[in-house]
């Protein structure tokens, strides 16, 4: 059963699930009363400033939005319109929430999203876009993981297998019950498959405006997880959480449209690519190194930027080529879409969109010119300094403070502010002796 934001849920449905998406991605929220939700609904409430302040692990880091020096106050919120989604379990239902106006807008990152979509309506322009996750399944429990020390880990295959279809067969239960649960959460797969690697899988998203193909992102991962941690299994979304195997791509299709008709598609073009679109790829491509840390968030986001990898070691584009990290493709102006290949799994998807449509505006703005698509292996091409990749999160969250166009589209407190989140996943980590610090320099050195 679904209810429109606002209502009291029917009877049975005595409490609603609340979620806020914070600066990781990850789901953090709170159980409410029908009479809570509905007076949220209908007024707004409020929320703990401290999730725009702590990490995925729940440390805190120093802000200028709040800490110690604000007494972590509550910052107003708002119940995102609409229906609900029903969860797996009991059937209750899952609402979104964000920040209402004020400075936790100014950070929160589905407000943001929203803010860069306005500039594209203002511009005549809606966007679609449909997301893809590559992730591993363990048969571990997050417990048994960890006690394991994350290593020897029972994958849910015992080798590789991409596309095979004997794996979709013997575990038809993993296969379908995945399915079942997007339908359940109204968040559709167009597919999901094997991929290369043990234990490694792929889905995709069916296409939707882009903020609802977001929203669809964050909820079927988080509760993604959720079901599997129910079956002893466990869904991982790190960048790349093997060695020696490919990462874990959030990849994301875009595509931009003037009313009906596609603003990306012109028969009669070379490679059928409009103007606009070409300008789009061209401001992608000019602003990804400078927004590098919004789509590789994490420390671990950058071991799977790597030569052979199936992820891209630069900014280039090219038709229907994966080597790229602009990958063009379609043949019609229904499915003519740009392919963004840099994000991993483990990005927040309301700041990839941000990034991504941002960036291609501005191209279109700034008429940038993306040059000729790449033809062959990206990985033998040398990209010229200015579309290199930052090669560390510090590096990154360095571009990303100094960038201009970051800061015209995204305001200073958000930039500031995500910059701080970062340098602060970097402290955190030179803190830290790792097993391969041990591994290579405990005898020899």
């Amino acid at each position: 059963m679904q209810t429109g934001a606002g209502s009291i849920p029917p009877a049975g449905e005595d409490f609603v699930l609340l979620g806020y998406v914070d600066l990781d991605g990850v789901l953090r929220g709170k159980y409410a009363t029908a009479e809570k939700f509905a007076s949220w609904s209908d007024k707004g409430g409020a929320f703990c400033s401290v999730v725009l302040g702590w990490d995925s692990r729940d440390a805190l880091y120093d802000n200028r939005h709040t800490g110690w020096h604000t007494g972590y106050h509550d910052d107003p919120i708002r119940v995102v319109p609409g229906e609900g989604r029903v969860m797996p379990g009991d059937g209750r239902l899952f609402h979104l929430i964000e920040y209402a106006d004020g400075p936790g807008a100014a950070i929160c990152p589905r407000r943001l999203a929203g803010r860069v979509c306005d500039q594209a309506e203002g511009m005549g322009l809606t966007t679609k876009m449909g997301f893809e996750y590559e992730f591993y399944v363990f048969r571990e429990t997050p417990a048994s993981a960890l006690a394991k020390g994350y290593r020897g880990l029972e994958m849910l295959n015992p080798s590789t297998g991409g596309y095979s279809i004997l794996r979709t067969a013997v575990e038809d239960d993993f296969f379908s019950g995945m399915m079942a649960l997007a339908r359940q959460l109204d968040t559709p797969l167009e597919a999901i498959h094997p991929e290369a690697g043990e234990g490694a899988m792929e889905y995709a998203f069916a296409p939707a405006g882009a903020m609802e193909a977001a929203d669809r992102a964050v909820i079927y991962k988080t509760f993604s997880k959720a079901w599997g941690q129910r079956r002893g299994l466990s869904l991982c979304y790190m960048a790349k959480p093997i060695n020696g195997l490919p990462g874990c791509g959030g990849h994301v299709h875009a595509s931009l449209w003037k009313g009906k008709t596609s603003a990306f598609w012109d028969a009669k073009a070379p490679g059928k690519l409009s103007e606009t679109a070409r300008h789009y790829i061209g401001g992608q491509l000019k602003y990804m190194p400078e927004l590098l840390a919004m789509y590789a968030p994490t420390i671990n986001s950058f071991t799977r930027l790597a030569p052979g990898f199936w992820a891209p070691t630069g900014a280039s584009w090219g038709f229907d080529n994966r080597t790229c990290s602009l990958r063009v493709v379609g043949d019609s102006d229904k499915s003519l879409r740009v392919e963004l290949r840099p994000p991993a799994a483990d990005a927040n998807p309301y700041l990839v969109l941000a990034a991504a449509l941002a960036s291609g505006l501005q191209g279109i703005r700034e008429k940038a010119d993306p040059g000729p698509a790449l033809a062959g292996n990206g990985y033998d091409l040398r990209p010229p300094a200015r579309r290199r990749f930052p090669q560390s999160l510090a590096e990154a969250a360095d571009r990303l403070r100094r960038s201009a166009m970051a800061r015209e589209w995204f305001g200073d407190a958000f930039v500031e502010h995500f910059a701080a989140s970062r340098m602060a996943e970097v402290a955190a980590q030179r803190a830290h002796v790792s097993d391969w610090e041990l591994n290579r320099y405990f005898e020899m050195i």
